[in-house]
C-alpha cells in the first residue's frame, strides 16, 4: 500500500470510529445499551485499524523525516486524534446515562 493510500485509509478508519461512537451515543439516548456497547465495539476496531495505520506510517518515516508531512497527513491525524477523543467521551457519556436508567 502507498503512502498516499495509508493516508486515505487512515482518515477512513478514523472517521468510522467516531461515526460508531456517535451512532453508540444516540443509543445510549434512547436506552438502547446493547446496540451502545455494539456500535462502541465497532468503533474500537476502527480505531485499532487506524492505530496500525499510523503505526506504519511512522515507521515509514524512521524519526528522521523520510514521509512528507502534507496538508492531507495532518488532516488525517487531526481526524484520528479528535475521533479518538469524541470516543473517550462518549464512552463516560453512556456510563452516565447507565446510572440514570
Amino acid at each position: 500500500m502507498s503512502y498516499e493510500d495509508d493516508v486515505m485509509s487512515l482518515i477512513i478508519a478514523a472517521g468510522e470510529g467516531r461515526s460508531c461512537a456517535m451512532e453508540a451515543l444516540c443509543f445510549a439516548k434512547a436506552g438502547n445499551f446493547a446496540e451502545a456497547e455494539a456500535s462502541l465495539s465497532v468503533s474500537a476496531d476502527a480505531f485499532r485499524q487506524a492505530h496500525e495505520i499510523q503505526t506504519r506510517i511512522i515507521g515509514l518515516d524512521e524519526g528522521v523525516g523520510k514521509v512528507p508531512v502534507t496538508l492531507v497527513m495532518v488532516h488525517a491525524q487531526d481526524h484520528l486524534m479528535t475521533g479518538m477523543l469524541c470516543r473517550e467521551l462518549v464512552t463516560e457519556l453512556i456510563e452516565i446515562y447507565k446510572k440514570m436508567e
